[in-house]
């Protein structure tokens, strides 16, 4: 995987152009047997040429200065359609883009493509788009995870070194956990989601996917902050930060233990408390009943009118058509009276710590686990608990072996910057 440190410092040494990097990025993303890459950038090679121009006057915009990324096919970039995942949508190509990729570009990013996306966002396992699955690095049999499937995927596979992605439940924490890479949702509400095809409007956040916790930072500081000033991830110390572990049979994991990551924590000087949460199964159940009546609020004409869909979209989407409104106003209000108690029961705790998902990488095309369990709820209900309250989040990935899985770090009273100090405490 690449890191955004090692090109940026090449970069702007001149050890390494933009115009070659973009280039040899370019050449990875058009040889993909992971099916990752839904369409390449027309204006790459000439944006590379002018960051390389750029740097010859000794202009430089910051660390992100001619370093390739990539973005989800749900991001509006002007010059390619926005697919997002689906036959469904026009193939005409976007005229203008939200403030996120600005920013990219403002920052000297060089944005190279788009990547694969679950249709229309809506699943969890990476595996259903009109173009087909995108397979795992790690295990070509095996699903990414989803909705960032493209996302994850390249970054792991060495394609870019940064990519965006959105998380509206899961998806970008849990590829990144299935994926073995770092998966970052910021805060709800900080980044903008304007020019992004949504989901579910009350739960959509910007993410960024990236080879390490640094890249992640730098990324963050860019999309955060007006000037893209910070420099990256802070020195890592966390002596005295109080870890709230989440120990309820709810957090348990099938086969992705904490104890590793515990004792890294506690070894780096953090204070480690337990904390019970019995009200997380019932927050967590008003999830589905939120983004089936906001993402059926969005698909109901192209529905009525017939359009094709992928056969599992349709089926979720068209469960709902008949769903009272009175269904959805009671989620919200429960979501509003659950969060002020899980916020009560952590306030005083810095971040909490639990798996990100209960499971690693499924085979393409399963549906249920061998316990019986469905996939997909397996791969959202650790995550699903910090869209609903918001939070800050990363998914970094667990120290052990075997196929990747992925330790979750929410922020309480650490923001976005602090929990990305506590993942570096476990990536190093």
């Amino acid at each position: 995987m690449l890191s955004v440190r090692d090109l940026s410092l090449a970069l702007r040494s001149g050890e390494l152009s933009p115009v070659e990097h973009v280039r040899e990025t370019l050449a990875r993303l058009r040889d993909d047997p992971l099916n990752a890459v839904v369409a390449i950038a027309p204006d790459a090679e000439r944006v590379a040429e002018e960051r390389a121009a750029e740097l010859a006057r000794h202009e430089w915009r910051g660390p992100l200065h001619g370093v390739a990324v990539g973005v989800k096919d749900l991001f509006d970039v002007v010059g390619l359609p926005t697919r997002a995942g689906s036959a469904v949508t026009a193939d005409t190509p976007a005229a203008g883009e939200g403030p996120v990729i600005t920013r990219l570009r403002e920052a000297g990013a060089v944005i190279v493509g788009k990547l694969a996306t679950h249709e229309f966002a809506y699943g969890t396992t990476g595996d259903v788009s009109a173009a087909g699955p995108t397979r795992n690095p790690h295990d070509p049999t095996r699903i990414t995870g989803g909705s960032s499937s493209g996302s994850a995927a390249a970054v792991a596979a060495g394609y870019v070194p940064l990519a965006l992605g959105t998380d509206t439940g899961a998806s970008v924490r849990t590829p990144a956990a299935l994926c073995g890479v770092v998966g970052l949702k910021p805060e709800f509400g900080v980044l903008s989601t304007e020019g992004v095809f949504p989901l579910a409007e009350t739960l959509d956040t910007v993410g960024v996917l990236a080879a390490d916790t640094h890249s992640a930072a730098v990324a963050w500081d860019v999309l955060s902050r007006p000037d893209g000033t910070g420099g990256g991830i802070q020195p890592p110390g966390i002596s005295g930060a109080h870890v709230g572990v989440l120990v309820d049979e709810y957090w348990h994991a099938h086969d992705v233990s904490l104890d590793a990551s515990i004792r890294l924590l506690e070894k780096a000087g953090a204070e480690i408390v337990e904390i019970r949460t019995p009200f997380v199964a019932e927050l967590a159940g008003v999830y589905a009943d939120i983004v089936s009546a906001e993402a059926y609020a969005t698909h109901r004409r192209w529905l009525a009118d017939g359009a094709p869909y992928q056969p599992e979209t349709a089926e979720r989407l068209g469960a709902v058509a008949d769903a009272p409104a009175w269904r959805y106003v009671a989620a919200q209000r429960t979501r509003r009276r659950l969060t002020a108690e899980f916020a009560a029961a952590t306030a005083d705790m810095d971040v909490l710590i639990a798996p990100t998902t209960r499971l690693r990488a499924t085979p393409i095309g399963e549906r249920r686990t061998p316990q019986g369990h469905p996939v997909r709820t397996d791969l959202l209900d650790l995550t699903c608990p910090f869209n609903l309250t918001g939070w800050p989040a990363i998914s970094v990935p667990a120290p052990d072996e075997g196929l990747p899985a992925g330790v979750q770090i929410v922020g309480r009273r650490l923001e976005e910057r602090g929990i990305l100090r506590v993942a570096g405490v476990l990536e190093r």
